[in-house]
């Protein structure tokens, strides 16, 4: 993406680095001249990513005053790049707080200019109508912009590019179905965006004068039904023609549970997705292209987008995903790291073997499991594990990895994320399934004598209530066969000869998408 970069060294501060669209934003921030601040909770996510060197990362939380006045300070440019994710009952609330005390502090800051990423709204229906989702990125959207503080918010409908949701969903949706009965929301018109062309704006909203403080809408040269943008995927990914019927019965509600069956986005991300859909979203004007002059090549045309997308999952340079982001109703405790630790209960499962293959050999094999490795024992109560948690609205196992042979902190894996990672030593991850309690689980690897290795593994769980007791008491008789036979394979799978990175080079650099 080529920006007409200001050289000026202008502060930035991005809000959400940790998410979809802040981690793309940050190195075209530092690719157009800007110094960048990020504000994370766990700055930790950052750690591992490419440009985490490049940057200043501040600690803190966007309903704590205190951390985000510090982050603002000396600022000229502050992106607000957060959202709840629409799932709970008070999310319109936090969302509503989060942003005047954000707008309140930048303005006491002195910063020059906010920029905020909204929803494309539909034109002439009541903000009543909205789905709450919407009717919340526009509420943010207003309170911005009384803030005194020169306000840009862009407004953008569904964004095509690897790993985000709305991609994943019209992927798997597609991919996975070739005759599909679908819900009426897939005949209503949508004008979808590249994620470089979302990018481009959200730099150049920072060099906008002064006296603009308004919102724009931005959108591809596409203007396309739901139907439409399915066929024309399947099109560009060469799979025989789909056959869509439409069925008038099918709510927003329902429509997300069934979403939730068949791609990797959970119903709680699903539900906020299709609502939005149930208006015609349009771009009514296109006045950002004022400031926001197009590179050659630009703006990219939906089946183009699709197709730098699609290679970019081929070739397993995926920089961001959708579930970069935490999962509300997450578990967020820090791993109890003491063995004594005063927590409570805490159940452990410990495995330990030598390994006849190299250290080295043996941590590729552990940094490549979950995905399409899998989880080395029982495939089958993998799956019934990942079903139920299906059943009851969670992740399940169907996101897979972001990477086919690295992981960084944060990362998402299948329904674990990555919690601390150790090249060559230690792999931790915690559970984002649906559990009565709180789980981990660690892998380790260590040298042994005759250039062999030592493999450690340690499952634990920190029951909540009766509820947690039950549970962790239900599941341990099977523990010597998912567990240990985990171990065994994982040991098997080193000695047997090279895998992971080897398997999966990487291809070189190409465009984004």
């Amino acid at each position: 993406m080529n920006v007409h970069a200001d050289r000026s060294g202008r502060r930035c501060l991005v809000t959400g680095a940790t998410g979809y669209i802040g981690g793309r934003l940050v190195p075209e921030l530092l690719a157009a001249g800007r110094r960048v601040r990020c504000l994370a909770r766990s700055p930790g996510k950052l750690r591992d990513h490419p440009w985490a060197g490049s940057v200043e990362i501040a600690r803190g939380d966007v309903l704590d005053r205190e951390s985000v006045g510090a982050a603002l300070r000396g600022i000229d440019v502050a992106y607000y790049l957060v959202h709840a994710l629409g799932t709970g009952r008070d999310f319109e609330r936090t969302d509503r707080e989060a942003a005047t005390l954000f707008a309140e502090e930048a303005r006491k800051a002195g910063v020059r200019r906010i920029v905020y990423l909204g929803g494309l709204t539909p034109a002439g229906v009541p903000e009543r109508e909205l789905s709450p989702h919407l009717r919340s990125r526009a509420e943010v959207g207003r309170i911005l912009l009384d803030s005194g503080v020169p306000t840009t918010v862009l407004r953008a409908a569904v964004i095509i590019g690897s790993g985000s949701a709305s991609f994943e969903m019209l992927r798997y949706l597609t991919e996975r179905l070739p005759v599909m009965v679908t819900p009426s929301w897939v005949r209503t018109r949508i004008q979808p965006i590249a994620v470089r062309d979302v990018l481009r704006c959200l730099v150049a909203a920072a060099t906008l004068p002064p006296e603009v403080s308004r919102a724009f809408d931005i959108g591809g040269p596409d203007v396309l039904t739901y139907r439409d943008m399915m066929l024309r995927y399947a099109a560009v990914a060469r799979l025989p023609r789909r056959v869509v019927v439409g069925v008038p019965m099918l709510s927003p509600g329902l429509s997300s549970h069934w979403v939730g069956l068949v791609t990797p986005v959970p119903a709680a991300i699903a539900r906020p997705l299709t609502e939005s859909l149930r208006h015609e979203v349009v771009c009514q004007e296109r006045d950002i292209e004022r400031w926001a002059a197009y590179p050659p090549g630009s703006p990219v045309g939906f089946d183009e987008a699709v197709a730098l997308a699609l290679r970019r999952v081929q070739e397993a340079r995926v920089a961001t995903r959708w579930s970069s982001a935490a999962l509300p109703g997450a578990p967020s405790d820090p791993l109890p790291t003491d063995p004594d630790w005063a927590g409570g209960s805490l159940y452990t499962d410990e495995r330990e073997r030598f390994v006849d293959a190299s250290p080295e050999r043996l941590w590729d094999v552990v940094e490549g499991i979950g995905g399409e490795h899998g989880w080395y024992s029982f495939p089958l109560a993998w799956a019934v594990r990942g079903w139920l948690d299906r059943f009851v609205g969670g992740v399940g196992l169907r996101r897979g990895r972001r990477d086919a042979a690295r992981l960084r902190v944060g990362d998402s894996l299948d329904f674990w994320r990555v919690e601390e990672i150790e090249p060559g030593r230690l792999l931790r991850l915690r559970a984002e399934m649906r559990l009565p309690g709180l789980a981990w689980l660690e892998l380790s690897v260590e040298p042994a004598d005759g250039g062999r290795a030592r493999y450690r593994q340690r499952a634990l769980f920190h029951p909540h209530g009766l509820a947690g007791q039950a549970y962790w008491w239900s599941v341990a008789p099977f523990h010597s066969v998912v567990f240990g036979g985990m171990a065994r394979n994982i040991a098997a799978t080193a000695e047997r000869g090279p895998s992971g990175r080897s398997v999966h080079p990487r291809a070189p650099s190409a465009e984004k998408g």
